[in-house]
């Protein structure tokens, strides 16, 4: 769990100094990021997992609230990610965003898609500074 933790902090402190990232003045709210991090099954396969990826990239179209979304793999020489291998960055223009996001039919097919693939999830959310 301490990796975990270490490992979290580690990734909201990078989408702080990511080129392009978000920067407001101070007082303003900022945008409302959505971090996604799976970790599959072992039993899960190549194409499945392409499928969940591509499934995910596809959420931003069906869903307008969405306003940017990237995601990755671990390519950390750190070894602390936990389990964890894909990150998936979902950024909304505020609370309101996220929302409509989680209840829309797009994010409950989706999540019926990879729920019984994943051997552990975790999501943080957060308002950028």
């Amino acid at each position: 769990m301490r990796r975990l933790n270490y490992f979290l902090l580690l990734l909201l402190v990078a989408s702080f100094i990511i080129p392009g990232a978000t920067v407001q003045a101070k007082g303003k709210k900022g945008v409302y990021r959505h971090v996604v991090l799976f970790g599959f099954n072992e039993d899960v396969s190549a194409e499945q997992i392409t499928e969940v990826e591509e499934a995910f990239n596809k959420l931003p179209e069906q869903i307008d609230t969405i306003t940017n979304f990237e995601f990755g793999t671990n390519v950390s020489p750190e070894n602390l990610n936990d389990g964890l291998t894909h990150c998936f960055f979902v950024t909304f223009k505020d609370k309101a965003g996220l929302e409509v996001y989680l209840p829309h039919p797009a994010h409950k097919k989706f999540v019926e898609l990879v729920k019984d693939k994943l051997a552990k999830v975790v999501v943080v959310d957060y308002i950028a500074r």
